[in-house]
């Protein structure tokens, strides 16, 4: 299975299919939501005695209601049986509820609307733990990232374009007739794409336990399981409780705060949700095709800047008549509430889609679509608790929309310093992206070569003193480090290293207590199928060149024989963290030069002697040093 782009993706049938599939079926989702909406607000089922912030929150509330109470029985679904053939009966079941829509609209019966917001959510219930967990069984480890990318940057263009049909459909005086077309019609293709999905069998998994309530108890004792894949459920989940906030106030924002028509509505849905697509996208590129969940707090830090701004952007806008989407744009303030919904949609992408790949590639095949499951229970929680928080905030204590969008930026605050705090992985890949990505630029030579999974051996030149963090950024598998003690105990670094589970060591002659542990934990972790790398110089290069290897090779294989990956790094001497022999200056200081880091085959333990190790790296560094 060869590896491709994020949009090369599409051009195979491991995506292609599934991207269409779902992006039909979020497509009919907004586009019922959006016209349902402005009926209530603008449209011929206005209805007088309810407050309009009332009715759109409630609806929000009745579509995602589905997801709490049913994702644990949709997760136990996806992982039990066979899931292609899951989606092409949930596509069935999406064009009856279209005919019953059709149906409602026509008799325009408000109880039967919210009812069929209820039956399109529980549709979408069911279909969410499978196109998530499908994913990582027909896309390679490298494909995961650009290819969450792509989906959620599709359901976002679906809702936007969705959304825009949907207010198109809600203003058209034959809107019974085109809403029935639009919704059977998608519904009908979406289940013909789906017939192309490749098969993907599940895994030997427990029965499915029908009863809601003790199952999502269990799905959410699963996914507690491993911390940062609950503590990344608990962010995506924040994250879609801050888009649903956005989203379902935009219309009464647009109406009572910005002063324009259904035009503005469009203008605003359209800078919000392609900015969301486009953020996605990048994360692929500035992750270097890998899961990297560094870019999550650069998200949580745009999200929170752009929010903060947003309210005082929209606070600055004056009074006027009711204005279309071409007076907006040239009033006074309007062109920086639009850079900050940008920057806000922007950097939720980068917030979301690394999270989403984390939790594809750190559970278990036999429970991914159960955690997916407990992941979208939790979505629906705290969707719900939006909108309670909303209707209270706006329609109880009676205070402003803007006001509403400013708390949510300053929790968002609070939320990102929890996860990040609890969870010190984000943080730490946080800080080696930024020394990847700002310090240097990094090149990466064969790091196919490294395994994608079991025990092995690193072995590396020692160039730097940060040696450990450039490695750690380039290799997709997480590394412990085996490193001086003294270097371990460095008060800025310290917590990083602890995190990564690094492992401290020093001579026989400093501490043989510490000496003997470290080798301890080195065949402890090898024995758990870690990636262990080792620096066999045993100290920094003084002058650029590598030193003579130890023995400390030699005693780890003899207890335990792995395959061993020697590497080299290449460009690092003379940059602000390599060592210098003396107080004076001896080499050019660079700021954001390249650096390489090269791998070789892996060569197995009964080969590995250190002659062979030592000149392997050697020939990897080359000239540059």
């Amino acid at each position: 299975m060869a590896d491709k782009s994020q949009f090369g993706l599409l051009g195979t049938k491991r995506l292609g299919p599934l991207f269409v599939t779902q992006a039909l079926g979020a497509f009919n989702d907004s586009v019922y939501k959006q016209a349902f909406n402005l009926i209530l607000v603008f449209g011929i089922l206005a209805v007088s005695d309810f407050d309009t912030n009332f009715l759109t929150n409630l609806a929000a509330a009745i579509f995602i209601l589905p997801f709490f109470l049913f994702s644990a029985t949709a997760g136990g679904l996806a992982d039990r049986f066979e899931k292609a053939s899951l989606i092409r009966k949930i596509k069935i079941a999406e064009i009856c509820i279209a005919v019953l829509i059709s149906v409602s609209i026509y008799i325009e019966s408000l109880p039967a609307l919210f009812l069929m917001l209820f039956l399109l959510g529980t549709q979408s219930t069911f279909f969410g733990p499978l196109k998530f967990s499908i994913l990582p069984q027909h896309l390679s480890s490298k494909e995961l990232v650009g290819g969450n990318a792509v989906i959620e940057m599709g359901t976002f263009v679906a809702i936007l374009t969705g959304t825009l049909v949907g207010g198109v459909l809600a203003n058209l005086d034959g809107i019974k007739i085109w809403i029935s077309v639009v919704l059977i019609g998608c519904a009908l293709s979406g289940y013909v794409s789906s017939l192309t999905i490749p098969a993907a069998e599940p895994a030997p998994t427990d029965k499915v336990n029908w009863n809601p309530f003790t199952e999502t108890a269990a799905l959410v004792g699963i996914a507690r399981e491993n911390l940062g894949v609950f503590r990344s459920i608990l962010g995506i989940s924040w994250f879609w409780l801050l888009g649903s906030i956005y989203l379902v106030q935009i219309s009464n924002l647009t109406k009572l705060h910005l002063y324009g028509t259904e035009s503005v509505v469009t203008l605003l849905l359209s800078v919000f949700t392609i900015s969301i697509a486009i953020g996605s996208l990048t994360c692929e590129r500035l992750s270097g095709h890998r899961v990297e969940i560094g870019l999550v707090p650069v998200g949580a830090l745009g999200i929170t800047f752009a929010g903060l701004d947003g309210y005082f952007a929209i606070e600055a806008i004056q009074y006027q008549v009711a204005r279309g989407a071409m007076d907006f744009l040239s009033g006074d303030g309007t062109i920086r509430l639009l850079i900050d919904l940008f920057l806000l949609g922007f950097f939720s992408g980068l917030f979301v889609v690394p999270l989403q790949a984390f939790i594809q590639s750190r559970t278990p095949l036999d429970r991914r679509a159960r955690v997916i499951a407990a992941n979208n229970i939790m979505n629906s929680i705290f969707l719900i608790i939006g909108s309670l928080v909303s209707m209270v905030w706006l329609a109880v204590m009676d205070f402003t929309i803007p006001s509403l969008l400013l708390l949510a930026a300053i929790v968002n605050a609070f939320v990102a310093v929890y996860i990040f705090s609890t969870v010190p992985e984000f943080a730490m890949r946080f800080i080696i992206w930024i020394v990847g990505h700002t310090i240097y630029r990094i090149r990466h030579e064969d790091l196919d070569n490294i395994p994608d999974s079991g025990p092995a051996l690193i072995v590396c030149n020692h160039v730097s003193y940060i040696d450990a963090l450039i490695l750690a950024g380039a290799v997709r598998r997480p590394i412990r480090f085996v490193m001086y003690r003294q270097f371990y105990e460095w008060p800025i670094l310290k917590f990083v290293f602890r995190v990564g589970g690094a492992i401290p060591i020093n001579s026989k002659d400093e501490n043989l207590e510490v000496y003997e542990n470290a080798f301890e934990e080195i065949s402890n972790g090898l024995a758990n199928r870690d990636l262990i790398c080792i620096f066999p110089e045993g100290m920094l290069s003084q002058d650029g060149e590598m030193h003579t290897f130890k023995a400390g090779v030699e005693k780890i294989l003899a207890k335990d024989p792995v395959p061993v990956i020697p590497m080299a790094l290449r460009g690092l001497w003379g940059s602000y963290f390599s060592k210098i022999k003396t107080k004076k200056f001896q080499g050019p200081r660079r700021f954001w030069s390249p650096i390489y880091v090269a791998a070789s085959d892996p060569i197995p333990p009964e080969s590995a002697t250190l002659a062979t190790l030592e000149r392997t790296v050697h020939d990897l560094r080359g000239a540059l040093r």
